[in-house]
């Protein structure tokens, strides 16, 4: 039996929504073996793509590196989040090339 949730059922929301979201660089994210491709998880990847790196250069993003989708399970936004999120959170994430700083993108506020 097959629980896993669809990966394109991940993102619900329009990509012009990413624009409200809170962008946050963090030193540093080292295993990214647990990331996906935004082109794994929609078919229009390349709209909410364009707008995520839009959102990451304005917050001081050098440019460098490759657009991921990092999952966080609810049971780790237990006291983070106020409201009930039963399906987790999708953050997008970039790893800076040059100095390793990775810049989230999340719908909710990050500690």
């Amino acid at each position: 039996m097959n629980n896993q949730i669809d990966k394109s059922k991940i993102i619900t929301y329009l990509p012009e929504t990413l624009r409200t979201f809170n962008v946050k660089a963090y030193e540093w994210i080292d295993n990214l073996n647990f990331t996906l491709s935004p082109e794994a998880c929609l078919g229009n990847a390349e709209e909410y793509t364009n707008i995520a790196k839009e959102m990451f250069l304005d917050a001081g993003w050098d440019g460098d590196g490759i657009v991921e989708l990092m999952w966080i399970p609810p049971f780790m936004l237990h006291g983070i989040v106020t409201r009930d999120i039963t399906a987790g959170v999708t953050v997008w994430h970039v790893k800076q090339e040059e100095d390793g700083i990775s810049w989230l993108l999340s719908p909710i506020k990050l500690p």
